[in-house]
Formats: C-alpha cells, structure tokens, sequence
C-alpha cells in the first residue's frame, strides 16, 4: 500500500486541484463537490472516487483534460476527504447515491454520466438503479460487479484495513511538502505530502465499513438491465480486482464498450499517463451516443484498443 502514495510526476496546479465548495444536503450533512463548466452545451460527468481516497487525490491527473470536453463534477463519498462525516451512521452505498442524486439537484443537473473507479463503480450502478430518470449514461473503472471473490482481492482489502489505520499515524511517515506549481516526487520512496494531506481527511472507520459494504454489494441480478451507454476501463493488469472480473461486468451490460489499459489498480494516479487516455476514450464513446438521435448503444460489447 505504499507504493499507492508515492505518485509519478503530476504537477500540483489550480488546474490540477480546482477549487471546490461545500454543498449542503438537507436532512444529511454537508459535502464537498467541485464543479467545472465545460464547453457550451457538452454533456455532464460526474465523478465518483475510489476507496480510502478522496476526488482530489482519485482524479487529479484526469480534471484538466476531462474539462476541456465535458462538464465536470466530482465529489467527496461519506466518510472519505471532505465529504459528509459518517459519525455515528452506517456507511451505505445506497446513501452515497443518493447524496450524489442530491448535489446534482442543488448543482442545477438534470440528466448526468457516472463515472466510478473501484468503489465508486458499485455507487455508479447503485445511481443507476435508483434514479434511472438522472444516468443519461454510465463508465465504470476498475470495479465489478462484485468483490472479494478472490484470495488476492481479500488480501488486496485486508492490506486497505492497514492503510486506514496508518493513515492516523501518517505524521511519522517521511514526506515531503508540495506547495502550488511544485512537481510530486517520482519513484522517490518518499510520501508525497499532498497525498497525506488527502488521507488524513478520510476516517478509517469509513473505510472499513466501506469495505465491508463492497463486500455484501452484488449487482448480477440486475447489471443486465442497464439501458443506457456504458463504458468500462478496464485495468488489465488490477491486482486487487482482476481483470477477468472486470471483463465479466463488461460482458453483463448490453452494448458495453471496453477500453483496456496496462495498468494496476492505482493507475489513477500511479499511472495517470495510461489511464487517463483510456478514461477519455471511455467517455468519449459514451458522449458520442449520447447525442445520436436514439441514443442507444451497440447491440454486443465492442473491446476497443
């Protein structure tokens, strides 16, 4: 889990770490949320992040380039960063959709694309689900349709436990502080102190119960109901959740096309330069159908290169 914090060169800009606000959800607390304009006209992803991260830390690498194509939200899960504090509530992935359905409401958002890495990819679905009138389409990245189905991923999970502990002890770890216009460490074994500035944010008892919600969610009895584009990037070289796995999601949604990219679980961030084209490319097939006139997707999944 260390090499998780140790990022590649990415630059640390406002373009990078746009400024976000706080967004008030009547009845359920007070979230973060940024929000980036777009072209005139272009269509809305919202975007959903992984476990233990926060939006900042999932999608920096990936905020300048999807905002010069399409509007751009992205906020904070319960629990995680700046997001609603889970107190003494459960963590349920249910309520992270609804929250997501709801700061869409006060962003002024009608009809929107999720876009989910690993657990963002079940509140992705669970969107769907529950508020089909508002998914105009959906990409899922390095998730399934279920987990910890495997010895490696149980382990990849358990290694996490760790992780959310030690993010309480994160000040006697070696890091280094990154101010505005500075460059990340590459492969320098150090922490970046911007990504332990993000992991002090989220509570580890939120990722532990998060976890355990990945492990109880399935959505086999449904995924193959999904009307609308989908596109799924797969990270084809995911140790914690396989390929295969993320294959079997593709497979289940009618018309899914597939973008795979060499790259692990983190690429995200570790691997920006790969994953990002790949998230694009994903994007860019589900925005291209969303303004055909039927607005449907091919009738099998379609693996693009």
């Amino acid at each position: 889990m260390r090499q998780m914090l140790v990022q590649g060169r990415v630059a640390i800009s406002d373009e990078t770490v746009p400024p976000g606000q706080l967004i008030e959800l009547p009845g359920r607390g007070t979230t973060f949320a940024i929000d980036l304009a777009g072209p005139p006209g272009a269509p809305t992803f919202f975007l959903i992040h992984g476990l233990v991260a926060s939006t900042y830390l999932n999608w920096f690498p990936a905020f300048s380039a999807l905002a010069a194509r399409y509007r751009v939200i992205a906020m904070d899960l319960r629990g995680h960063g700046r997001g609603i504090p889970l107190g003494n509530r459960r963590f349920r992935l249910a309520d992270c959709a609804d929250d997501a359905a709801l700061v869409a409401d006060r962003l002024g958002v009608d009809r929107f694309v999720p876009v989910g890495y690993s657990l963002g990819g079940p509140v992705a679905q669970l969107l769907w689900r529950r508020h089909p009138e508002r998914v105009a389409g959906l990409v899922l990245a390095a998730t399934s349709r279920n987990f910890m189905g495997t010895p490696q991923e149980r382990l990849f999970f358990q290694s996490l436990v760790g992780l959310a502990s030690g993010a309480q002890l994160s000040r006697l770890l070696p890091w280094v502080h990154e101010g505005p216009g500075a460059t990340l460490p590459a492969a320098s074994g150090r922490m970046s102190g911007f990504a332990l500035s993000e992991l002090r944010h989220t509570s580890p008892n939120a990722v532990l119960q998060a976890m355990s919600a990945m492990g109880r969610f399935s959505s086999h009895d449904w995924i193959g109901d999904i009307d609308v584009p989908t596109a799924v990037v797969i990270t084809a070289k995911d140790r914690a959740i396989g390929a295969q796995r993320q294959f079997k999601l593709a497979d289940a949604i009618p018309g899914a096309t597939v973008h795979p990219a060499p790259v692990g679980h983190a690429a995200c961030v570790l691997q920006a330069d790969q994953f990002v084209p790949a998230l694009l490319e994903a994007c860019r097939s589900v925005s291209d159908r969303l303004v055909n006139s039927s607005g449907a997707g091919p009738s099998r999944v379609e693996r693009c290169s």
